[in-house]
């Protein structure tokens, strides 16, 4: 009897040693540098479960053996909730550090910058051309919601999620600018300072003149002039589904639209495009000039005038500009 219980205690020590060894040897081989001599980009699919993970990285050159990383998985202390996404694993990186990147879900970023001045279209057009983006957009935006900046995202992120933070980063920036406005501004609410913004955004390219710009259409409002804006014109025809791909006549400023401020006085009845912070809070700010006009000067600025003389002078020069440059 006790011979025997000495065989089957001896038996068990063989197999706790076996078994640490066992453990040791994962363990070591766990936390070694892995093949790839590249960084890899893999994207771990939502529901692959641990096998089809490791699976994946074994097919991707990441790890040498698939079953030893799901054994891995199993260490005391491992976490084994590996999140799914788009992962960059640097080059010779063990199977610890993977499986680390997996479990903190530390995916790729990506990032996608909005120019001032798009329209809620084009913009959609931008986000649908994301190959990372699930993008399925079932209306466009109103016109002037969207606040132009860069935004980051991980792959499989939804269009619909992208398109409500940049709602909510417009609502915040009015919410930001509307108090300090200047006082006395002839806009009866924060939509109209952003109708006003989205011409100033489209009017002039040059940060540094759009106070300028805004005070000009300011100016025009409060004397009761009509604005007379050529992109208002252009939204007119193009219905913000993209640029006009002509120039602009003077015919068309006879278009009749409620858009087209040469014929119309006042604002148009909404935005033309999604102006960004910078134009509205020149609006709302604009600076303190009596200019009424102002026309291209041919060096990506504009010249300002007080008169309708001086303004009828700086459009002579600017077609002498224009006709020396072809046009």
């Amino acid at each position: 009897m006790i011979r025997g219980l000495s065989r089957f205690f001896g038996v068990l020590c063989i197999l706790a040693v076996a078994g640490a060894a066992v453990l040791g040897g994962i363990a070591w081989y766990w936390r070694e540098p892995g093949p790839s001599e590249r960084e890899v980009t893999l994207v771990v699919e939502r529901g692959m479960g641990l096998r089809g993970i490791a699976d994946a990285l074994e097919h991707a050159g990441v790890i040498e053996n698939k079953w030893m990383f799901v054994a891995g998985l199993y260490l005391p202390g491992t976490d084994r909730n590996l999140k799914y996404g788009e992962y960059l694993f640097p080059a010779g990186v063990s199977m610890a550090d993977a499986a680390g990147m997996m479990a903190e879900g530390r995916t790729v970023a990506h990032n996608i910058t909005i120019p001032e001045g798009l329209t809620s279209r084009e913009i959609v057009d931008l986000l649908e051309a994301a190959p990372e983006l699930d993008c399925v957009v079932p209306e466009i935006p109103p016109e002037g919601s969207l606040l132009p900046e860069t935004y980051s995202y991980q792959r499989g992120d939804s269009c619909a999620d992208i398109i409500a933070r940049m709602k909510a980063a417009m609502q915040q920036a009015i919410a930001d600018l509307w108090p300090a406005r200047t006082p006395g501004l002839p806009f009866a609410d924060a939509e109209e300072a952003v109708i006003l913004a989205s011409i100033v955004e489209k009017e002039t390219g040059l940060a540094a003149e759009r106070p300028l710009v805004a005070s000009v259409f300011v100016n025009r409002l409060v004397d009761g002039m009509p604005l007379q804006s050529d992109p208002t014109v252009i939204y007119a025809i193009t219905q913000g589904r993209g640029k006009l791909d002509r120039a602009l006549l003077r015919s068309d400023w006879e278009i009749d639209s409620p858009y087209n401020t040469y014929r119309n006085k006042g604002l148009p009845p909404g935005p033309i495009a999604n102006p960004g912070r910078a134009a509205i809070a020149a609006v709302l700010n604009p600076a303190k000039s009596d200019y009424i006009y102002f026309v291209a000067n041919g060096t990506g600025g504009h010249a300002f005038a007080v008169t309708l003389d001086e303004h009828n002078r700086n459009v002579d020069a600017w077609r002498r500009i224009r006709d020396g440059q072809g046009g």
